[in-house]
């Protein structure tokens, strides 16, 4: 062999290497999910939120906005601490606590990142399940979890319903969906998204796909409505807003709560607000943001006016503390949105991960993480 074909060699074997690992690790590319196709398809391009091949949003959105070129440079020179130094205080008994009788009506538990139980009028939802390690298509590359689980996906109590903001993969995972679709659960999802789950087995009978106001009814009277968000999709790096992202509104007989998925602000919290309120919880990203990202994330700031748009009684900030994904100190989020919300009397719930809460019996968690660094000075 000449020495310019073992040169050609040498690279050709370390990408044949990494395509084998590539498949390898995404479970032969299943984590990548399915396209539409078909009936399917052909309903995504009757929506009216459908352009020229592609969801858009009701308003002109920039993925990236002004500023987004020095955000390369901030992640490689920044000295912020986006992930913790110390063991986060994570609730070890959930499952016992999940026992107690819910006395108010409604109780909410934070699981990390977007993973909330929501037990409302009887009735009980799982939002974006992410139990896995690292959200990735990947099992060995990808932002890792800061800390376990606080529920055991097997733990998890029974389910009215599940349902998925969007496709990104903090968001809907696959091995969460398989592990929760053997129970029979039905999930609920944008237009698009159910290709994903059926290319991972989920039962058609199982998957609701719903379009901006589109609703069901369940058999217990809850009402799931998909409701508007400013964000986008796409898992493969191609092909990408041909599923659509919504946030969720839940209705029950006596208490209502709104979920926001990933989101930029919008005028349509507005009208969210005048259908479905008063709404008595909203659960909005707060983190994983950054001042250039502001049409496709609402951070702290951008959550209070959120909440204000929407008239609920109490916020509970959720997309944060637990995958490194921004730029900032990984409790720059709430400790701003607390400080923030202390001016305007805003009632914001922040319970450690893991902790049940009740909001309308006065349970609001505390500022759990300034007893971390760099707001302490040492771990406790």
């Amino acid at each position: 062999m000449t020495r310019r074909r073992r040169w050609l060699a040498v690279p050709l074997g370390l990408l044949v290497l990494l395509l084998l690992a590539l498949v390898v690790t995404t479970q032969g590319c299943a984590s990548f999910g399915g396209l539409p196709e078909g009936q399917r398809l052909a309903r995504m391009q009757a929506s009216t939120h459908w352009r020229e091949g592609r969801f858009v949003n009701a308003e002109p959105t920039l993925v990236m906005q002004e500023g987004s070129a020095g955000t390369l440079l901030q992640w490689l020179s920044s000295e912020v601490m986006r992930a913790p130094s110390c063991q986060l205080p994570v609730v070890s008994d959930v499952a016992a606590r999940l026992q107690k009788p819910v006395a108010s009506g409604l109780r909410v538990t934070w699981l990390g990142h977007s993973t909330t139980l929501v037990e409302l009028d009887g009735a009980v939802v799982l939002t974006d399940p992410m139990f896995s390690e690292r959200a990735s298509p990947s099992t060995l590359v990808g932002p890792a979890r800061f800390h376990p689980p606080p529920l055991a996906l097997s733990d998890v109590p029974r389910l009215d319903a599940v349902v998925i903001s969007h496709d990104h993969y903090d968001h809907l995972d696959m091995r969460s969906i398989q592990a929760l679709s053997a129970r029979g659960v039905p999930f609920f999802v944008g237009l698009g998204v159910g290709a994903h789950l059926e290319a991972w087995g989920v039962p058609a009978a199982q998957i609701v796909e719903l379009e901006w106001w589109e609703e069901r009814t369940l058999p217990n009277g809850l009402v799931i409505a998909s409701t508007p968000a400013r964000h986008f999709s796409g898992r493969r790096g191609f092909g990408n807003d041909r599923a659509l992202w919504t946030s969720w509104t839940l209705v029950g007989p006596a208490h209502r709560v709104f979920y926001s998925g990933d989101t930029g602000l919008t005028d349509q919290f507005k009208q969210v607000r005048e259908r479905y309120g008063p709404l008595d919880l909203a659960m909005l990203e707060i983190g994983q943001w950054h001042p250039s990202w502001g049409s496709i994330h609402l951070g702290p700031r951008g959550a209070l006016e959120a909440h204000a748009m929407l008239g609920a009684a109490h916020l509970l900030p959720v997309h944060w503390a637990t995958f490194e994904l921004g730029l900032h100190a990984w409790n720059e989020p709430p400790e701003t949105l607390v400080t923030e919300a202390a001016k305007t009397g805003a009632s914001v719930v922040t319970p450690r991960l893991g902790e049940p809460v009740e909001p309308l019996a006065g349970e609001r968690g505390g500022p759990w993480w300034r007893t971390l660094p760099p707001l302490a000075p040492a771990c406790p």
